[in-house]
């Protein structure tokens, strides 16, 4: 027969397993972690150590194949999470319930009865070029805490970076003056990472998304046409393709069209006869499928004022390729090859634990002990270098260099306001416009130098010696 506090932690055991939707709200965001997360932090209380003040650092050790560099993005929601860290009573009884934490000390209950964030946080603006082994973002707080929020900030820097980067690629190949429209949504890793992929692709530059709560809760418009099903219906039913796109302008004056539903050259003739008499007002069409160079050419010689969209798998080096070739196209709708790939592989390390420089010495996974802070070194506008170095280094020796990492959060509270999309675009163009040919290059790309200073170094060769 079971307790009463047995009972008690089953019934929030079960308030959570009664979610079958698995859809994730900001009150969840505090289990939405790795196991052992809490069963380190377990630990740490069980060794009276939970509270010794800790860094840790969130780096690439290595950057995505043919990648120069990285867009930092993702830091946003990272400080929402920071601001919202609680644990429920639901979700205490739920942990309770598992039996995993029998042996856990009471205190630790106690601790996550009472979890709030109350650490600083530092880190690079997003929008920011950044390289492999510089710290993107570093979490100063009591040892748990920094612990516990390890794996949503992995998960939100990671995936917002990978988008940006492909993103500022893509506005970097197709020019500035191509409409860029993102189209992940059915492509993205799950639900949350639609909204993601469509923040981040705004950020780097793009000019709309499809998404339409990413939109809306973004303050945008979403954008988009129409898909062959429409085309395909109508004309099924009422007699002709002409017949579909008169019925989606009724709706939608003057909507760019989906043209290659049957054959997209009779579609655009038909098309130039209503525009050039007068009756139809068209604002664009779009091209899925074939041969999109020799398509585009005739769709422009037919409707020579209308802008071309094109989508359908493309990436930077098929744009790349479409332009070289000649085609005549105004804008891309990008999707798959955007949102998916391989990852930024973001690690988040111990670097500091209560004032003691710690590193890592596991083979290909060696981490620079301590604090540090990454000095850039522009010239004329264009990144030259950067120094990775301790933080509390003389600035003197880089007084020609720009320190990235700021303050962000202070004992748990913002120090800055909210950057709106638009200035973290502005931030993403012009860190991609200062990178050197050599790393914006889609094959074989060159990231810049990175140095470590002379006192890093230093420190790193003294926490060697004394493990």
């Amino acid at each position: 027969m079971k307790t009463a506090t047995e009972n008690l932690h089953l019934t929030g055991f079960e308030k959570i397993l009664e979610d079958q939707e698995l859809t994730v709200s900001p009150a969840d965001y505090s289990l939405l972690t790795d196991l052992y997360q809490l069963t380190m932090t377990a630990c740490y209380v069980g060794e009276a150590i939970d509270s010794r003040p800790a860094s840790f650092e969130l780096f690439a050790r290595r950057l995505p194949e043919d990648f120069g560099y990285a867009i930092a993005m993702g830091l946003a929601q990272v400080l929402d999470y920071l601001e919202k860290f609680r644990f429920s009573p639901s979700q205490i009884q739920a942990l309770h319930s598992t039996g995993i934490f029998a042996g856990a000390p009471e205190r630790f209950w106690t601790l996550l009865a009472t979890a709030r964030f109350t650490g600083d946080v530092w880190a690079v603006a997003e929008g920011t070029a950044v390289f492999a082994n510089e710290p993107l973002l570093r979490i100063e707080a009591p040892l748990w805490q920094a612990q516990l929020v390890e794996t949503y900030l992995l998960n939100a820097i990671n995936y917002q970076t990978l988008i940006a980067t492909r993103a500022a690629r893509l506005r970097d190949v197709a020019g500035p003056d191509a409409k860029l429209l993102e189209f992940g949504t059915r492509r993205a890793f799950g639900p949350q990472a639609a909204v993601w992929a469509a923040r981040a692709a705004l950020a780097a530059g793009f000019d709309g998304t499809s998404n339409v709560l990413a939109a809306l809760k973004l303050g945008r418009k979403p954008v988009g046409t129409m898909a062959h099903a429409l085309v395909m219906a109508v004309a099924t039913l009422e007699g002709s393709e002409n017949e579909a796109f008169a019925a989606f302008h009724r709706c939608f004056p003057g909507a760019p069209l989906l043209i290659d539903t049957y054959d997209t050259v009779a579609a655009a003739r038909m098309l130039a006869d209503r525009v050039n008499s007068g009756e139809m007002l068209l604002e664009g069409v779009r091209l899925d499928s074939g041969d999109l160079v020799a398509l585009s050419r005739e769709v422009r010689s037919i409707l020579p004022g209308v802008p071309i969209i094109v989508s359908g798998d493309l990436d930077d080096r098929e744009i790349a390729k479409l332009k070289n070739a000649g085609a005549c196209i105004d804008g891309y709708g990008l999707g798959t090859k955007l949102v998916s790939g391989s990852p930024v592989n973001g690690v988040y390390k111990l670097v500091e634990i209560e004032g003691i420089p710690v590193m890592k010495e596991a083979t290909g996974k060696v981490t620079y002990p301590g604090k540090k802070q990454i000095f850039r070194h522009l010239q004329n506008g264009e990144i030259l270098g950067d120094c990775l170095a301790l933080c509390g280094e003389d600035n003197q020796i880089y007084e020609f260099h720009i320190p990235l990492m700021e303050l962000v959060f202070k004992d748990g509270k913002r120090v800055q306001e909210p950057e709106t999309l638009e200035e973290i675009a502005k931030r993403t163009t012009a860190s991609v416009a200062s990178l050197p040919a050599q790393t914006r290059q889609l094959d074989n790309p060159i990231s810049p130098p990175v140095e470590i200073s002379r006192d890093l170094l230093s420190l790193t060769q003294k926490t060697k010696k004394s493990h």
